[in-house]
């Protein structure tokens, strides 16, 4: 059975005040079992040097990463693990393995084992993103866009605290990689002591193979998903490659290394302003036009930033962050959406499908954006990732005038 979708007014207000508490941990959670993410993204300069790698296999160390999370979300979805482990334990278990999978990094001889380490990483952190969102779900009905939307900030700002610690810490592989990786187990630790299921929980049903077949056959689901996939086309490649550009940028005109770090953990962070601007605003407005809102404005930062390239560093660095803002402030209210349009039973198969299918297209942009550099330069390296926006755009607004009467409201 699926169940229409909440705006708000259309029921009674959430009750529990325990909700906040629980906010504040899933988020908590989330932002430091994530930040094993982009750890060897942050060291790349000293990976590089170490290992004589070339552009190419830098950016494999963080697709790898998305390489493993395809591969963790996909096997979570066949097997129904979201909906059949409860999440108190599933997410503990995940934060740890992926904690120590990152933890790897400092001790692997060579390039060959690294890309294993980052493969894991991903392959565990499947059990962390997709559960946080269905946890704090169960917690939240009314205010459901702000609560998901805290959440995924929170994990935005995880993701950007690599490169935090390396501006803090200086160059240095150990401090970095070992600070994120300590974080994440304390995340697992955290949520296994303290959280619980709140006063909206989902189905739980046994396992059936089937049930991936009908999601996927699902069509409002397929549809957030749709939407989904154009953002995730443009998300990861910015976020990877926006440190490299400021890099490029900066070189020979004066600001410091530890000020590039700075900006580029702004650029990242400024997500997480960004989420909880969008939670706040799908439950005010709808979420239809808060995704169709921020997918036009990053795609018109994806278009335009690469002319900034040469105009003064500041200027840059604010355009930077503006996009940041913007790339991720819809990413929470796709999830909203699943979890309000999808079976109730198979709401958290269907979260991890969605994401599984997202992180495999990242693969693609964030390959291929050095292709772009190597043939044009970086001011022309951008543009191609505004073709992501265009299409979730146009996914969602079929999600919003589907066939016949009926019609998808916030």
């Amino acid at each position: 059975m699926v169940r229409p979708p909440s705006r708000a007014g259309a029921e009674p207000f959430d009750q529990d005040p325990r909700r906040w508490w629980i906010l504040a941990l899933v988020s908590l959670g989330l932002l430091f079992g994530m930040s094993a993410w982009f750890t060897a993204s942050a060291v790349a300069p000293e990976l590089r040097v170490r290992w004589a790698l070339t552009s190419d296999e830098v950016g494999w160390l963080t697709t790898v990463v998305q390489l493993g999370f395809v591969t963790g979300t996909a096997t979570a979805a066949l097997l129904n693990l979201a909906d059949i482990v409860p999440s108190r334990f599933y997410f503990p278990a995940c934060a740890v393995l992926a904690a120590l999978a990152n933890a790897a990094l400092i001790v692997v001889p060579g390039y060959g084992l690294a890309l294993v380490g980052r493969f894991f990483t991903g392959f565990f952190l499947a059990g962390v993103y997709p559960p946080g969102m269905k946890m704090i779900a169960t917690w939240f009905r009314s205010a459901r866009g702000l609560a998901i939307g805290t959440v995924v900030g929170a994990l935005t700002v995880g993701k950007a605290t690599p490169y935090l610690l390396k501006a803090i810490g200086g160059p240095g592989i150990a401090p970095v990689v070992g600070g994120a990786s300590l974080a994440g187990a304390t995340a697992g630790f955290l949520v296994l002591a303290a959280y619980r299921d709140g006063p909206y929980p989902f189905g739980r049903r046994p396992f059936s193979w089937g049930l991936v077949t009908r999601i996927l056959r699902h069509r409002e689901t397929m549809l957030a998903t749709g939407g989904y996939l154009g953002h995730m086309w443009e998300l990861y490649a910015m976020w990877t490659w926006v440190p490299a550009f400021l890099l490029a940028s900066a070189a020979g005109r004066g600001p410091s290394a530890g000020v590039v770090e700075a900006v580029a953990f702004g650029a990242i962070a400024a997500g997480g302003v960004g989420c909880v601007w969008g939670g706040v605003a799908a439950d005010r407005i709808g979420r239809h036009r808060v995704v169709k809102g921020a997918m036009t404005a990053s795609g018109v930062c994806s278009l335009g930033v690469g002319l900034l390239f040469h105009a003064p560093f500041w200027v840059l660095a604010v355009a930077t962050w503006v996009w940041g803002f913007f790339v991720v402030a819809d990413s929470a209210q796709f999830s909203a959406l699943v979890t309000e349009v999808a079976p109730t039973d198979g709401v958290g198969t269907a979260l991890t499908l969605q994401t599984s299918m997202g992180f495999l297209l990242t693969m693609v942009t964030i390959q291929g954006i050095p292709h772009l550099v190597d043939a044009f330069g970086w001011p022309w390296a951008f543009p191609l990732l505004a073709l992501g926006p265009a299409a979730g755009i146009a996914s969602i607004r079929r999600l919003q005038h589907p066939r016949g009467s009926r019609h998808i409201q916030g």
